[in-house]
């Protein structure tokens, strides 16, 4: 099983090596392949993603599955929620049945916030983590701004995806994020779907 993942830029750097080792034990012999192709910004629209989609499809190297993750917050209004993303994505590839739609609701950062105290630790400040369920911090203030303000308060410097969010990761049970983030679940659901194992309840 070779499994292509769309994702935007810094994103694959920062959750890479988790989702492998989350993988790896559930899967063991049914690991699949699973290439990380950045967009460096965000994932391609249209035309232009339909075109991806197929291009990973056929030919001698062909994926048996793309999976495209994009945040719902990308700094424009192309999408309202997760449901929104996933429903332009699929209508922008059209009915292609190896094409899974994934979204962070509202931005990746959401499913590091189950971390806080990792993250209090090393921005050096205990400033009390936004409240309410990940994925609900919303549009109006995502999570990469709460994150990037606690670094500012404590660090005096800006949060940066590809630094920080390794090392907020780094060691973590991702369990416990995929228990209080319904689109991370849906996203590691996909890729045991295909593995033809047992799924996350």
């Amino acid at each position: 099983m070779k499994i292509a993942i769309l994702v935007e830029g810094a994103t694959e750097t920062a959750f890479k090596e988790i989702l492998l080792d989350f993988l790896r034990l559930r899967l063991q012999q049914r690991m699949p392949t699973l290439r990380f192709l950045p967009d460096n910004g965000r994932i391609p629209k249209e035309g232009k993603l339909r075109r991806k989609v197929e291009n990973l499809l056929t030919g001698n190297d062909a994926f048996n599955a793309v999976i495209a993750i994009t945040d719902v917050y990308t700094g424009t209004n192309d999408f309202q929620n997760a449901a929104d993303a996933k429903a332009k994505m699929r209508d922008w590839v059209g009915n292609n049945s190896n094409f899974y739609p994934h979204a962070a609701q509202y931005d990746f950062e959401a499913w590091l916030l189950p971390y806080w105290t990792t993250i209090q630790r090393l921005a050096g400040h205990n400033k009390s983590a936004p409240r309410g369920l990940p994925e609900q911090v919303n549009h109006n203030k995502p999570p990469s701004y709460h994150i990037k303000e606690i670094f500012e308060i404590g660090k005096k410097r800006s949060y940066s995806k590809t630094r920080d969010a390794a090392k907020i990761l780094k060691n973590q049970n991702l369990m416990v994020a995929i228990n209080l983030c319904p689109e991370l679940k849906a996203f590691i659901n996909t890729i045991l779907s295909l593995c033809e194992v047992e799924l996350i309840p």
